[in-house]
């Protein structure tokens, strides 16, 4: 039983650092930091919005327009 709550425990922690992954690739994406049209770049943030949209996305339905500010990841941490 303690396995499986350490299990359980490790994916959340590991889904947490994939949360901050993707709020700062979304930022340094945003302020064209990281290059856009390179393929690597693209594939890694495709797969941490694949990642984190199903959990961010009830989240961004009931959050009121920020002027281009997403403060969902925030809220998901919290």
């Amino acid at each position: 039983m303690i396995a499986l709550i350490q299990t359980i425990v490790m994916a959340l922690d590991i889904y947490w650092w994939i949360i901050i992954a993707s709020a700062i690739f979304s930022w340094l994406y945003a302020f064209n930091v990281v290059n856009s049209r390179n393929q690597f770049v693209g594939s890694v943030g495709n797969m941490l919005y694949r990642l984190t949209e199903p959990a961010l996305r009830p989240i961004r339905r009931f959050m009121p327009d920020l002027g281009g500010i997403d403060i969902s990841p925030i809220i998901l941490l919290l």
